[in-house]
């Protein structure tokens, strides 16, 4: 049983594309490499100066953008500025706000680069300082809806492959291949409120009418339906935005 379910994985390692397979192990390198030295940022405390420089090196290192073609460091918005923009191919695609070592991200460091993005109409936001990586991802249209997409922590429990598979979305080769989209596309098309739009559409209610009473006999009206499923069925998270 063992050697079957090895077998399974190095199948599935070996159709995994060279560029992705690629991207994932030196995404691992770096986070095995910079482990030390991030340790020690936070020892000390680092100031927000020092975070940033430990950030560029992994940003080059470990996600693999090119410095100077791929980085637009103090990027200029409307008179302020953002620490990172993230080009590729001529197309702005996310900015990134470096907090101190020791910052505790929280809204109000989203709410100074959300008004950034929302100028220049980029779609990703990325909030770090160092360890904790946060990836946000702003809708167009109005009114202006930012959800967060995924977070990692460099220095937190789960395992180097458990981060791998969630930064890995992060890196250029992703980037440009648009896998970081594919991937909230389908969380979102899974996302609790999502399903409870489904599971309260009209036509689900009208099967599970027609279930009642094939098997209890009892005729229930669709507006109650949809009412007992809300408040006996649904947590208030699927309502939530």
């Amino acid at each position: 049983m063992a050697g079957g379910s090895s077998d399974q994985s190095a199948g599935a390692k070996r159709t995994m594309p060279k560029w992705e397979q690629d991207g994932r192990d030196r995404l691992k390198a770096a986070i095995r490499k910079y482990a030390k030295s991030l340790a020690d940022l936070g020892a000390r405390d680092a100031n927000e100066a020092d975070t940033r420089l430990f950030v560029t090196d992994f940003l080059c290192d470990a996600f693999g953008f090119d410095k100077y073609t791929d980085l637009s460091t103090e990027y200029r918005v409307k008179g302020e500025y953002v620490d990172y923009g993230v080009r590729l191919d001529n197309d702005m695609v996310a900015f990134i706000e470096v907090k101190r070592m020791n910052t505790k991200l929280g809204p109000k460091h989203l709410r100074q680069v959300q008004s950034y993005a929302v100028n220049e109409g980029v779609e990703w936001i990325i909030l770090t300082n160092g360890a904790a990586w946060q990836i946000y991802h702003l809708s167009g249209g109005l009114p202006i809806i930012t959800d967060l997409a995924f977070e990692v922590d460099l220095l937190g429990d789960s395992t180097p492959g458990q981060k791998v598979d969630l930064l890995f979305y992060l890196t250029r080769e992703a980037l440009k291949k648009g896998k970081i989209g594919e991937m909230w596309q389908a969380k979102r098309a899974t996302a609790p409120n999502s399903l409870a739009a489904v599971l309260l559409s009209e036509p689900v209610l009208q099967t599970v009418r027609r279930e009642l009473r094939k098997t209890t006999g009892y005729n229930v009206d669709i507006s109650e339906i949809s009412r007992l499923v809300k408040d006996t069925c649904l947590r208030q998270e699927c309502f939530d935005r």
